[in-house]
């Protein structure tokens, strides 16, 4: 059952939503998108499968990394082929990133699992079936009704915890949203989420990412007051010296790092160096499921809580594997969005959330994604 063929295949689907320059998505009409399936064959003809964004993986990485690394490998050897392809890392000068390597990790999971008829968080070690979900709203906009105010932001917390969602992460106005960042905006648009939901739902905050250390400061003593769950990134997470500062002066919980490159290497260095109170890691920021569940267990090593960045089956598969972690990020939701929307490559929604708030783990062989796969195939675009 040795490693037969890598490929992806770009296709057409729809989305409601769509990305600003700065990487933020919002709400959109209707329309064409391009997507991406990793998909790495056996030679028994068992496929894993995870969904890429297609500039990551494009044809020169996956000839002059990916192949080499997979094909003729026994794909149980995981780990193996992960330490390979996370040294080649060093030679490829920025054209292997932790994300594509995230990418093929999760598909040799998925592989793995449907293979073994077994779902992956079990494979993983099967800590739990269920997890509680915080709903993780868009950043804030200028959408009248949508996300424009702290009143605005108060009435949709109030609905998403009318339906069940027992906690709730706010992303505020960050650039290019014309009068962003804007510090005291953010202040009050917490305290009014704060009264609208009272006291025992459990609020997060994910901040403008490039606040000065005072800024930042005055933001977290705020928070404190208003009595949230954490705060997360509100500066650039490469100098570590300044979280250090920060987590020092503050009761509220500093949440990171989220996007610093290196894995579970750089986030020990911010254990060591006191950066955080709870870690962050995410199969797509951290290089895959593999290193997601390593980094889960250094944390746990520190008596820290490790929380899980990003929703999607390979976060959901290290969530049922492990118990350190405390929710499932489900999101970006907007007033405008309807989240549980079907796009048309999928046949089911992985993470539904129930009466209760929960997630339930997947019950299938693999991740748990259902692919509509007739309909990728219908409408494939480009194959590499």
């Amino acid at each position: 059952m040795l490693i037969e063929a890598v490929a992806v295949r770009v296709f057409a689907t729809t989305a409601c939503t769509e990305v600003d320059e700065a990487g933020h998505r919002h709400p959109a009409p209707e329309h064409e998108v391009r997507a991406a399936l990793l998909e790495i064959t056996d030679q028994d003809g068992h496929t894993g499968y995870c969904q890429v964004q297609p500039d990551h993986l494009r044809e020169p990485v996956l000839s002059a990394h990916i192949r080499p690394a997979l094909l003729g490998r026994d794909p149980w050897q995981r780990e193996q082929i992960w330490q390979t392809l996370s040294r080649r890392q060093r030679g490829a000068h920025g054209g292997l990133t932790d994300r594509a390597l995230g990418y093929v990790d999760q598909a040799l999971w998925d592989l793995l699992g449907r293979r073994a008829g077994l779902p992956v968080w079990k494979l993983l070690g099967g800590a739990r079936d269920r997890v509680p979900a915080y709903a993780s709203t868009m950043c804030g906009d200028e959408i009248p009704g949508g996300l424009s105010s702290p009143e605005d932001y108060a009435a949709f917390a109030e609905q998403l915890a009318k339906r069940g969602y027992r906690g709730i992460k706010l992303h505020t106005w960050m650039p290019p949203v014309p009068f962003a960042p804007d510090l005291q905006l953010d202040i009050r648009t917490c305290a009014a989420v704060r009264e609208a939901v009272g006291p025992d739902v459990a609020l997060m905050l994910d901040a403008n990412h490039w606040y000065r250390r005072t800024e930042a400061l005055e933001l977290g003593r705020a928070l404190e007051k208003l009595d949230f769950a954490w705060y997360e990134e509100p500066m650039d997470e490469a100098s570590i010296s300044s979280y250090r500062w920060l987590a020092e002066q503050l009761a509220v919980p500093v949440i990171g790092p989220e996007t610093a490159a290196g894995k579970h290497f750089v986030r020990a260095e911010w254990i060591r160096a006191g950066a955080c109170d709870i870690l962050r890691a995410g199969v797509d920021d951290c290089g895959g499921i593999s290193a997601t569940l390593k980094t889960v267990h250094l944390a746990e090593a520190f008596n820290m809580d490790c929380e899980i960045h990003g929703n999607g089956s390979g976060n959901l598969a290290v969530l049922g594997a492990t118990a350190n972690p405390r929710w499932y990020e489900r999101g970006l939701l907007h007033p405008h969005v309807d989240f549980d929307r079907l796009p048309p490559h999928r046949n089911s929604i992985l993470d539904a959330v129930d009466e209760d708030g929960m997630v339930a783990m997947p019950t299938v062989p693999g991740l748990g994604d259902d692919w509509n796969l007739d309909y990728v195939n219908a409408h494939i675009v480009d194959t590499w």
